[in-house]
Protein backbone atom coordinates (compact mmCIF):
# COMPACT_ATOMS: atom_id res chain seq x y z
CA UNK A 1 0.00 0.00 0.00
CA UNK A 2 1.09 3.54 -0.55
CA UNK A 3 1.53 6.08 2.25
CA UNK A 4 0.19 8.64 0.15
CA UNK A 5 -1.40 8.70 -3.34
CA UNK A 6 -2.46 11.77 -5.09
CA UNK A 7 -3.95 11.59 -8.47
CA UNK A 8 -5.25 15.43 -10.28
CA UNK A 9 -4.73 17.40 -7.60
CA UNK A 10 -5.26 20.91 -8.80
CA UNK A 11 -4.81 23.91 -6.36
CA UNK A 12 -5.18 27.88 -8.08
CA UNK A 13 -4.14 30.59 -6.76
CA UNK A 14 -3.73 34.15 -8.39
CA UNK A 15 -0.72 33.57 -10.16
CA UNK A 16 0.03 30.22 -9.19
CA UNK A 17 -1.66 26.93 -9.98
CA UNK A 18 -0.39 23.28 -8.95
CA UNK A 19 -1.26 20.58 -10.37
CA UNK A 20 0.05 17.60 -9.51
CA UNK A 21 0.24 13.47 -9.42
CA UNK A 22 2.75 11.94 -6.86
CA UNK A 23 2.81 8.57 -4.77
CA UNK A 24 4.85 7.78 -1.24
CA UNK A 25 5.14 4.07 -1.03
CA UNK A 26 4.90 2.46 2.47
CA UNK A 27 8.98 2.34 4.04
CA UNK A 28 10.20 4.80 1.99
CA UNK A 29 10.85 8.27 2.32
CA UNK A 30 10.62 10.73 -0.33
CA UNK A 31 11.93 14.44 -0.42
CA UNK A 32 10.24 17.22 -1.96
CA UNK A 33 12.85 19.38 -3.50
CA UNK A 34 11.64 22.43 -4.94
CA UNK A 35 12.57 26.49 -5.36
CA UNK A 36 10.45 29.00 -2.90
CA UNK A 37 6.95 29.16 -4.51
CA UNK A 38 7.32 25.81 -6.35
CA UNK A 39 4.15 24.12 -4.38
CA UNK A 40 5.81 22.23 -1.59
CA UNK A 41 3.92 23.82 1.32
CA UNK A 42 0.60 24.27 -0.47
CA UNK A 43 0.88 20.59 -1.28
CA UNK A 44 1.65 19.78 2.56
CA UNK A 45 -1.24 21.70 3.31
CA UNK A 46 -3.56 19.95 1.04
CA UNK A 47 -2.20 16.08 2.23
CA UNK A 48 -3.22 17.16 5.70
CA UNK A 49 -6.46 19.00 5.04
CA UNK A 50 -5.45 22.64 5.52
CA UNK A 51 -6.11 23.34 2.07
CA UNK A 52 -9.13 22.15 0.20
CA UNK A 53 -7.94 20.85 -3.14
CA UNK A 54 -9.89 22.27 -6.36
CA UNK A 55 -9.88 19.55 -8.09
CA UNK A 56 -8.36 15.75 -7.86
CA UNK A 57 -8.10 12.93 -4.54
CA UNK A 58 -5.74 12.46 -2.17
CA UNK A 59 -5.59 9.17 -0.11
CA UNK A 60 -3.26 9.03 3.48
CA UNK A 61 -2.92 5.98 4.84
CA UNK A 62 -5.52 4.17 2.86
CA UNK A 63 -8.05 6.85 3.59
CA UNK A 64 -9.62 9.71 1.58
CA UNK A 65 -8.90 12.94 3.38
CA UNK A 66 -11.74 14.29 2.61
CA UNK A 67 -14.07 11.66 4.28
CA UNK A 68 -13.77 10.44 8.50
CA UNK A 69 -9.98 11.41 8.36
CA UNK A 70 -9.68 11.97 11.59
CA UNK A 71 -8.27 8.26 12.30
CA UNK A 72 -5.40 8.76 10.04
CA UNK A 73 -4.83 12.39 11.72
CA UNK A 74 -3.62 10.46 15.06
CA UNK A 75 -1.53 8.20 12.63
CA UNK A 76 0.34 11.23 10.99
CA UNK A 77 3.39 13.30 12.91
CA UNK A 78 3.70 17.03 11.30
CA UNK A 79 6.05 19.44 11.23
CA UNK A 80 5.39 22.98 9.83
CA UNK A 81 7.56 25.61 8.91
CA UNK A 82 5.82 27.65 11.20
CA UNK A 83 4.78 24.82 14.59
CA UNK A 84 2.24 27.48 15.79
CA UNK A 85 3.07 25.98 19.72
CA UNK A 86 1.24 28.32 22.58
CA UNK A 87 4.31 31.09 23.26
CA UNK A 88 3.47 30.73 26.83
CA UNK A 89 3.97 26.75 27.67
CA UNK A 90 7.31 24.48 28.07
CA UNK A 91 7.64 21.71 26.78
CA UNK A 92 6.99 19.92 29.15
CA UNK A 93 3.58 21.60 29.50
CA UNK A 94 2.92 21.18 25.97
CA UNK A 95 3.75 17.54 26.16
CA UNK A 96 0.81 17.15 28.55
CA UNK A 97 -1.80 19.22 26.56
CA UNK A 98 -0.62 16.58 23.24
CA UNK A 99 -1.50 13.98 25.79
CA UNK A 100 -4.99 15.11 25.52
CA UNK A 101 -5.04 14.68 21.93
CA UNK A 102 -3.51 11.98 20.61
CA UNK A 103 -4.28 8.41 21.66
CA UNK A 104 -1.57 6.74 21.45
CA UNK A 105 0.81 9.19 22.95
CA UNK A 106 4.06 7.99 24.63
CA UNK A 107 5.12 9.98 27.46
CA UNK A 108 8.41 7.96 27.89
CA UNK A 109 9.34 8.47 23.91
CA UNK A 110 8.73 12.26 23.81
CA UNK A 111 11.01 12.46 27.05
CA UNK A 112 13.18 10.30 25.39
CA UNK A 113 13.49 13.11 22.31
CA UNK A 114 13.59 16.05 24.80
CA UNK A 115 16.85 14.77 26.34
CA UNK A 116 18.22 13.37 23.14
CA UNK A 117 17.45 16.72 20.82
CA UNK A 118 18.39 18.61 24.45
CA UNK A 119 15.33 20.64 24.88
CA UNK A 120 14.95 22.41 28.15
CA UNK A 121 12.13 21.38 29.63
CA UNK A 122 11.45 24.07 31.63
CA UNK A 123 11.35 26.96 29.43
CA UNK A 124 9.03 29.10 27.81
CA UNK A 125 8.53 28.29 24.41
CA UNK A 126 8.69 32.15 23.28
CA UNK A 127 12.04 32.34 24.43
CA UNK A 128 13.47 29.38 22.19
CA UNK A 129 15.48 30.17 19.05
CA UNK A 130 14.25 29.04 16.19
CA UNK A 131 16.31 25.77 15.76
CA UNK A 132 14.98 24.81 19.60
CA UNK A 133 11.78 25.13 18.19
CA UNK A 134 11.79 23.01 15.28
CA UNK A 135 13.11 20.44 17.62
CA UNK A 136 10.02 20.38 20.12
CA UNK A 137 7.77 20.02 16.90
CA UNK A 138 10.06 16.97 15.64
CA UNK A 139 10.38 15.30 19.05
CA UNK A 140 6.27 16.22 19.58
CA UNK A 141 5.73 14.69 15.39
CA UNK A 142 7.55 11.75 16.94
CA UNK A 143 5.97 11.05 19.94
CA UNK A 144 2.64 9.48 19.13
CA UNK A 145 3.33 6.46 17.47
CA UNK A 146 2.90 7.86 13.90
CA UNK A 147 2.69 5.49 10.88
CA UNK A 148 3.01 8.77 8.58
CA UNK A 149 5.84 11.64 8.78
CA UNK A 150 4.81 15.09 7.03
CA UNK A 151 7.44 17.75 7.30
CA UNK A 152 8.06 20.92 5.99
CA UNK A 153 11.67 22.09 6.07
CA UNK A 154 12.40 20.35 9.91
CA UNK A 155 15.83 20.64 9.44
CA UNK A 156 15.68 24.72 8.92
CA UNK A 157 17.70 26.47 11.39
CA UNK A 158 19.40 23.44 13.10
CA UNK A 159 23.32 23.35 13.63
CA UNK A 160 24.92 21.06 11.15
CA UNK A 161 25.60 18.66 13.88
CA UNK A 162 22.08 18.84 15.02
CA UNK A 163 20.93 18.56 11.78
CA UNK A 164 22.72 15.08 11.31
CA UNK A 165 21.33 13.53 14.14
CA UNK A 166 17.83 14.67 13.06
CA UNK A 167 18.57 13.11 9.68
CA UNK A 168 19.56 9.95 11.51
CA UNK A 169 16.39 10.03 13.82
CA UNK A 170 14.06 9.80 10.70
CA UNK A 171 16.20 7.59 8.48
CA UNK A 172 15.43 5.20 11.82
CA UNK A 173 11.69 5.82 11.76
CA UNK A 174 11.51 4.41 7.99
CA UNK A 175 13.36 0.66 9.50
CA UNK A 176 10.05 -0.55 10.31
CA UNK A 177 8.18 -1.14 6.75
CA UNK A 178 4.70 0.06 7.72
CA UNK A 179 6.51 3.80 8.14
CA UNK A 180 6.67 6.70 5.62
CA UNK A 181 8.22 10.58 5.17
CA UNK A 182 7.42 12.75 2.87
CA UNK A 183 10.07 15.39 3.64
CA UNK A 184 10.33 18.72 1.51
CA UNK A 185 13.72 20.62 2.15
CA UNK A 186 15.60 23.73 0.77
CA UNK A 187 18.72 21.11 2.32
CA UNK A 188 19.52 19.59 -0.48
CA UNK A 189 22.10 17.71 0.65
CA UNK A 190 20.24 16.72 3.68
CA UNK A 191 17.37 14.66 1.65
CA UNK A 192 20.59 13.71 -0.55
CA UNK A 193 21.46 11.51 2.75
CA UNK A 194 17.69 10.52 4.19
CA UNK A 195 15.80 10.17 0.66
CA UNK A 196 14.58 7.09 -1.09
CA UNK A 197 12.94 9.10 -3.39
CA UNK A 198 13.36 12.40 -4.43
CA UNK A 199 10.19 14.83 -6.75
CA UNK A 200 11.19 18.25 -8.35
CA UNK A 201 8.64 20.72 -8.29
CA UNK A 202 8.65 23.94 -10.15
CA UNK A 203 5.82 26.79 -10.72
CA UNK A 204 3.62 24.02 -9.48
CA UNK A 205 4.34 20.99 -11.62
CA UNK A 206 6.24 18.34 -11.20
CA UNK A 207 9.23 17.92 -13.22
CA UNK A 208 10.13 13.97 -12.09
CA UNK A 209 9.89 11.88 -9.03
CA UNK A 210 11.98 8.83 -9.44
CA UNK A 211 14.14 6.68 -6.99
CA UNK A 212 17.52 8.52 -5.70
CA UNK A 213 20.14 5.59 -7.11
CA UNK A 214 17.83 4.71 -10.28
CA UNK A 215 18.47 9.00 -10.96
CA UNK A 216 22.51 9.11 -10.84
CA UNK A 217 22.35 5.81 -12.80
CA UNK A 218 20.00 7.34 -15.62
CA UNK A 219 21.60 11.03 -15.67
CA UNK A 220 25.36 12.36 -15.66
CA UNK A 221 27.17 15.75 -15.50
CA UNK A 222 29.23 16.42 -18.64
CA UNK A 223 31.87 19.65 -19.20
CA UNK A 224 31.93 20.56 -22.62
CA UNK A 225 33.40 22.71 -25.07
CA UNK A 226 30.28 24.83 -26.39
CA UNK A 227 31.35 23.75 -30.31
CA UNK A 228 30.78 19.99 -29.02
CA UNK A 229 27.69 20.77 -26.90
CA UNK A 230 26.24 21.99 -29.87
CA UNK A 231 27.00 18.78 -31.44
CA UNK A 232 24.62 16.74 -29.16
CA UNK A 233 21.53 15.37 -29.57
CA UNK A 234 19.10 17.89 -27.86
CA UNK A 235 16.94 15.20 -26.67
CA UNK A 236 19.90 13.74 -24.57
CA UNK A 237 20.23 17.03 -22.53
CA UNK A 238 17.62 18.14 -20.00
CA UNK A 239 19.37 21.39 -18.55
CA UNK A 240 22.57 23.16 -19.16
CA UNK A 241 24.58 26.35 -17.99
CA UNK A 242 27.12 28.00 -19.75
CA UNK A 243 30.58 29.27 -18.48
CA UNK A 244 33.16 30.89 -20.54
CA UNK A 245 34.64 28.05 -20.02
CA UNK A 246 32.57 26.00 -21.98
CA UNK A 247 28.83 24.35 -21.30
CA UNK A 248 28.23 22.06 -18.15
CA UNK A 249 25.21 19.85 -18.82
CA UNK A 250 23.25 17.21 -17.36
CA UNK A 251 22.51 14.24 -19.71
CA UNK A 252 20.78 11.25 -20.01
CA UNK A 253 23.95 8.82 -19.97
CA UNK A 254 22.71 6.26 -22.31
CA UNK A 255 21.84 9.05 -25.53
CA UNK A 256 25.79 10.16 -25.35
CA UNK A 257 27.95 9.86 -27.99
CA UNK A 258 30.98 6.76 -26.51
CA UNK A 259 33.85 8.76 -25.45
CA UNK A 260 32.63 11.57 -23.53
CA UNK A 261 33.45 11.72 -19.85
CA UNK A 262 30.38 11.47 -17.99
CA UNK A 263 30.57 12.53 -14.03
CA UNK A 264 28.53 11.60 -11.23
CA UNK A 265 25.58 14.20 -10.55
CA UNK A 266 24.26 15.25 -7.44
CA UNK A 267 20.54 15.97 -7.00
CA UNK A 268 21.00 19.14 -6.52
CA UNK A 269 22.83 20.12 -10.17
CA UNK A 270 20.10 17.64 -11.32
CA UNK A 271 17.32 20.07 -10.03
CA UNK A 272 19.24 23.28 -10.80
CA UNK A 273 20.27 22.65 -14.26
CA UNK A 274 16.17 20.44 -15.11
CA UNK A 275 14.92 24.09 -13.86
CA UNK A 276 17.06 26.15 -16.31
CA UNK A 277 16.27 23.23 -18.94
CA UNK A 278 12.36 24.25 -18.37
CA UNK A 279 13.00 28.12 -18.63
CA UNK A 280 15.17 27.94 -21.50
Amino acid sequence: MNAIEIQGLEKHYPGFDLKLDLELPQGCILGLIGENGAGKSTTIKAILGMLPADAGTIRVLGRDNRENFAPARAEIGVVLDEPGIPECLTAEQFGRVLAGIYPNWDTAVYTEHLQRLAIPTGKKYKDFSRGMKMKLSIAAALSHHPKLLVLDEPTSGLDPVVRDEVVEIFSDFTRDEEHAVLISSHIVSDLEKLCDYVAFLHRGRLLLCEEKDMLREEYGLVQLSKTDFAALDPAAVIGSRSTPYGVSAIARREALPAGIAVESVSIEDLFVLMVKGEES
